[in-house]
């Protein structure tokens, strides 16, 4: 009976979205690994980048969920990050056996590689692009570098985690796009200055009443505040 339900579970997610591991080169042509989500009838895509040591397994119960919502997503494995919940980045295994750097700053030319890939590939009406920790920084960065591009963000725990001082509040000032900033409830003294360098009228932000979590991993359902995180996010997404 077990195994029967483990059957019947997994073919209506099949019909809720489709699942495959691909790659695709960055900008320096190192084949950079990432998740596909493919929500039915959707004509929108997420795409995620994890936090500092992990992979692109941060996503495997948060890209579902948003599939539910009605999103396509892709989750990347950014070449300078690790393993986690059992999924390896093959991206920066990849880049150690190269010789590449891999710190924070050399996932951004990762970052503009998966935006060129997702409008080249899937040709979407809407990309909104999903960091967490300093890949949250980065997306900023991305939006304000490229006003054009994408049409929202999502910066979960973003911060000047970088050696040049006010490299992402710099970027952040010309962005012209929906912009949504959480964090840990610790966590405001990082990202205020690069939130209030933000111009458009249609940034938002939130923290949760409890101490709160960093990075994507606060909407976790191991964590039990994961749902006010959720709320405000699926909020912001209907605004888009």
């Amino acid at each position: 009976m077990k195994n029967i339900l483990t059957i019947v579970i997994g073919l209506l997610n099949f019909v809720l979205y489709s699942q495959e591991t691909i790659d695709f080169p960055s900008k320096d042509e190192l084949l950079v690994t990432a998740d596909v989500y493919e929500a039915k009838d959707s004509n929108q895509f997420i795409i995620l980048f994890h936090q500092a040591g992990w992979s692109r397994g941060e996503y495997k119960e948060i890209a579902p969920k948003l599939t539910e919502l009605g999103y396509n997503c892709i989750a990347i494995d950014q070449r300078s990050g690790g393993e986690v919940n059992g999924v390896k980045n093959k991206t920066n295994a990849l880049a150690t056996k190269k010789g590449k750097s891999t710190e924070f700053v050399d996932a951004f030319q990762d970052i503009q590689a998966a935006v060129t890939y997702v409008k080249t590939i899937y040709k979407p009406e809407k990309v909104i692009i999903w960091g967490s920790s300093y890949s949250s920084s980065l997306v900023l960065k991305y939006a304000g570098d490229h006003p054009d591009e994408v049409q929202a963000v999502l910066s979960f725990s973003p911060g000047e985690y970088f050696k040049q001082k006010g490299f992402i509040a710099k970027s952040a000032a010309t962005i012209k796009i929906p912009v949504f900033i959480t964090s840990a409830q610790n966590e405001k003294k990082n990202w205020l200055g690069i939130y209030d360098a933000i111009p458009t009228s249609t940034k938002k932000s939130f923290l949760p009443a409890t101490k709160g979590n960093h990075g994507s991993r606060a909407l976790w359902a191991k964590f039990s505040d994961n749902g006010a995180y959720w709320d405000e996010v699926q909020k912001f997404l209907k605004t888009i």
